[in-house]
């Protein structure tokens, strides 16, 4: 065991700078960067619907340069719409960005960074990406656990149920209500939602936006507490819908598929009960499927799932600050959150392979190739 863990350890370095160096060499060609979104904002050409997010940007370097303080060529200029700035003021923009230096030097310059987890500071926020990270981390923490909590406490006991009642109505039932769940985007259910619970059309029994309310800090503990889940029931609700569907079924076939074996007619023929078969024999086989899905569900859940239910409620997470930071070119926040969920998810993978040795004794990783 501890040289299958040694291996993958060793592994994560190899995987990371696989995954950092396809996506800075991918960023290298996409069009237009942070210094072409201050000559936009300069310019007054900066119409995009995330503009107030940087907009702060054009105050910083705006006391630099004027515009038709110089005259550049703009058969030589490398940047989109420069064409009467300062040539003065595009090189301090280049410094200020670091793209005064080569792109494979700018490239381990940011790794040698991102392995002491220097993150630097956001191109288009006055603050440090780690502290970014911080401040919008609450969010994405409690979408992604209530969604993973609620999804496998409802889930498994479901698809335990189904299987032992495969073919008769209530899987039938069942089984049609959650595809049909499954098959609804989780932005059009928060929408629904919205207008028939949050003030839309109908109801107005919970809140739109945010986590807590604005008078959340003059309630005692109790009342924050209901205060923070009441704010939680419609984003969580919305997402766990298509959650429900996958795991369910998963969990209801791998137990049919083993509740069919013949160690299960052993078991019966010996007398044992079907509370008994099941949690005694089947349940250690079937749940190792399950297993095998929780770290794709968890990361899911935590950053990439809840991007449009953070938007559409106005939760303020790392799934929103990603997006918006991909469309404002903030390449600092950009690669920071790439790294931080890439090194996350290849963690998770390897608890998730050890916790099979705990629900299985029988697998021994001494004796696979990594």
């Amino acid at each position: 065991m501890t040289a299958y863990i040694i291996r993958r350890l060793l592994l994560i370095v190899p995987t990371l700078f696989g995954i950092m160096l396809v996506s800075f060499a991918v960023v290298q060609f996409a069009p237009g960067g942070p210094i072409e979104r201050i000559i936009s904002q300069l310019s007054g050409a900066d119409n995009s619907a995330t503009s107030r997010i940087s907009g702060s940007a054009s105050g910083d370097f705006g006391n630099r340069g004027q515009l038709g303080g110089g005259q550049s060529d703009p058969t030589t200029s490398k940047y989109r719409g420069s064409q009467g700035l300062d040539p003065e003021l595009i090189k301090q923009l280049e410094r200020q960005f670091g793209f005064d230096k080569p792109a494979y030097q700018r490239f381990f310059i940011m790794l040698w960074n991102f392995i002491r987890f220097d993150f630097g500071k956001s191109f288009f926020r006055d603050i440090q990406v780690l502290d970014l990270v911080k401040q919008k981390l609450p969010v994405s923490i409690s979408l992604g656990i209530w969604l993973t909590l609620l999804s496998y406490l409802i889930s498994i006991p479901l698809g335990i149920r189904k299987a032992m009642h495969g073919g008769e109505p209530f899987d039938v039932w069942t089984s049609g209500v959650i595809i049909i769940g499954y098959a609804l985007p989780g932005f059009l259910v928060a929408i629904l939602f919205i207008v028939l619970f949050a003030g839309g059309s109908f109801f107005n029994w919970f809140p739109l936006r945010g986590l807590t309310s604005d008078y959340w800090q003059q309630l005692d503990w109790f009342h924050k507490i209901l205060d923070y889940l009441w704010h939680l029931v419609l984003p969580v609700t919305a997402m766990a819908l298509g959650a429900f569907a996958t795991l369910t079924l998963l969990t209801r076939n791998s137990f049919l598929d083993e509740i069919r074996k013949q160690y299960v007619l052993t078991a019966r023929a010996k007398g044992c009960n079907n509370r008994q078969v099941l949690y005694g024999h089947v349940f250690r086989n079937a749940m190792l499927i399950v297993i095998a899905g929780f770290p794709g569900a968890f990361i899911h859940a935590f950053f990439s799932g809840s991007l449009l239910i953070e938007y559409i409620f106005s939760l303020d997470g790392l799934g929103l600050l990603s997006f918006e930071s991909v469309l404002n070119r903030d390449y600092a926040v950009v690669f920071a959150t790439l790294y931080i969920f890439s090194l996350l998810g290849i963690v998770v993978n390897l608890i998730s392979d050890l916790t099979y040795m705990f629900v299985d004794p029988r697998i021994d990783f001494e004796t696979r190739n990594v």
